[in-house]
């Protein structure tokens, strides 16, 4: 167990699982929770803000981060072509700041946050790989028909990888929202966190 307790989750899924909807309802109706803020060498869409929705930083920077140890866990994603990472000094701000931390990230993140702060890992599913394609398409509906097909075959590759891997799954199923909502703040409540 870290020196922080039960201070962060990781809450991870595919992409269009709606994770990232997750996170900003628990952080929105839990104020004691904050979403960790990733780095990427990803350059900003729409109206994203540095610091806010990610720390962008050019691939240089990235890597000069890892080696001072700012970065200790990354990965690369190779449909978008962009590496993306844990940013040690945000995470350890909202943790000195006694914050429970939501972590959204991939299974190579998962181990390190469960192995490293003791985490507890929930995978969010959805009920059927039409879901991911409907919403990736309606989430961008500039998107390519191979891109969104990459991402299906990521989105696959995810879901298999993650069996009896992470400590829960829960499926979002579409207008079931505010019931999976709630079977995620039973598993915090009942594993310690303080909400």
């Amino acid at each position: 167990m870290s020196k922080y307790g039960k201070h962060i989750v990781v809450i991870a899924g595919p992409s269009g699982s709606g994770e990232t909807t997750f996170t900003t309802e628990l952080v929105t109706a839990y104020p004691h929770m904050v979403r960790a803020v990733s780095a990427t060498t990803r350059p900003p869409r729409g109206d994203e803000r540095d610091g806010v929705d990610y720390y962008f930083m050019d691939k240089e920077r990235f890597f000069e981060e890892v080696q001072s140890g700012n970065i200790p866990e990354h990965t690369y994603v190779k449909s978008r072509d962009a590496h993306y990472g844990t940013y040690l000094p945000d995470l350890k701000k909202k943790l000195e700041e006694g914050k429970t931390v939501i972590v959204n990230t991939d299974l190579a993140g998962a181990r390190y946050f469960k192995h490293e702060y003791g985490a507890v890992t929930i995978f969010i599913k959805p009920k059927s790989l039409d879901v991911i394609r409907d919403r990736i398409e309606r989430r961008d509906p500039g998107t390519k028909e191979h891109e969104v097909d990459v991402r299906m075959l990521q989105a696959m590759e995810e879901i298999v990888a993650a069996i009896g891997q992470y400590d829960y799954t829960v499926f979002n199923t579409d207008g079931e929202f505010a019931d999976t909502i709630l079977k995620v703040v039973d598993i915090l409540k009942n594993e310690g966190y303080d909400l």
